[in-house]
């Protein structure tokens, strides 16, 4: 159970005991639809701590809530690890990721995965969250890997992410990447000019031939399963395909944007 699932639970136990219904407890904290109330107790939304706060009150649970939200929930989790999703990304058979601003986390380098903790803004233990960036990054080297399709921006390419060395090491990795059987990853040009993908990042994971989509945002990540959303989310994927770069392509522009950050 993560902690993003203690948490559900909990809040889940003491809505029952209090005999309330998730819109009676919606109406009650006053603020949140039920529809919120909902996806924290199926783990698809991280609780803010106001949130916590007023189901404590109502809930008459003497700051259980609140400090479940603080201990476990907020300081404890990169966003990548919420609710299903690391469970759904270790069992995938195929990863779809697209990303316009950022390396994807099972890409990125020591150095610049720190970059990228260290500036979030958000109340990590950079140290420790650094690791667990790169211990998903074991799902790439185990005989039942996935299959792993990364769409990019350019841009992400050229970002100074972690200094010049950082990113010169950074797009050598992504170019030995490139070379394994199993990973195939895409750019979109600059001169593309703008596109659907500039709405977000996304991931689509094909695991037992169900898919589900990860979106990622600056509080949290959503996992998406409803059928209709996610077959949305696959026609945008397919048409960030087909503005990306082919693969050969690919490879030559990233090999000459390394060359600019030597």
């Amino acid at each position: 159970m993560t902690p993003l699932e203690f948490f559900a639970r909990e809040l889940r136990q003491a809505r029952e005991a209090a005999g309330m219904s998730q819109a009676q407890l919606a109406t009650e904290i006053v603020g949140y639809s039920p529809s919120f109330v909902a996806m924290v107790e199926t783990s698809r939304r991280v609780p803010k701590p106001d949130f916590a706060e007023r189901c404590d009150r109502v809930l008459e649970t003497r700051g259980i809530l609140s400090r479940l939200a603080d201990d476990l929930v907020c300081r404890g989790m990169p966003p990548e690890w919420l609710g299903k999703w690391l469970q759904i990304e270790g069992a995938a058979t195929s990863l779809l990721s697209y990303q316009p601003l950022l390396v994807p986390g099972l890409l990125q380098i020591e150095p610049y995965a720190r970059e990228v903790i260290a500036t979030s803004g958000r109340p990590f233990d950079v140290d420790d969250q650094v690791e667990a960036r790169l211990a998903r990054q074991r799902i790439l080297a185990v005989d039942s890997r996935p299959m792993l399709v990364v769409v990019l921006d350019e841009g992400v390419l050229r970002r100074p992410v972690g200094g010049p060395q950082v990113m010169h090491d950074q797009v050598v990795h992504l170019l030995d990447a490139a070379r394994r059987p199993e990973v195939v990853i895409q750019i979109v040009p600059l001169e593309a000019g703008a596109y659907s993908g500039l709405a977000g990042p996304f991931v689509i994971a094909d695991f037992g031939g169900r898919e589900v989509v990860y979106v990622d945002n600056a509080l949290s990540g959503d996992v998406v399963e409803h059928s209709p959303d996610v077959a949305t989310m696959k026609r945008l994927w397919e048409s960030l395909r087909a503005e990306a770069l082919p693969t050969k392509q690919s490879i030559e522009l990233m090999a000459k944007v390394a060359e600019t950050w030597t």
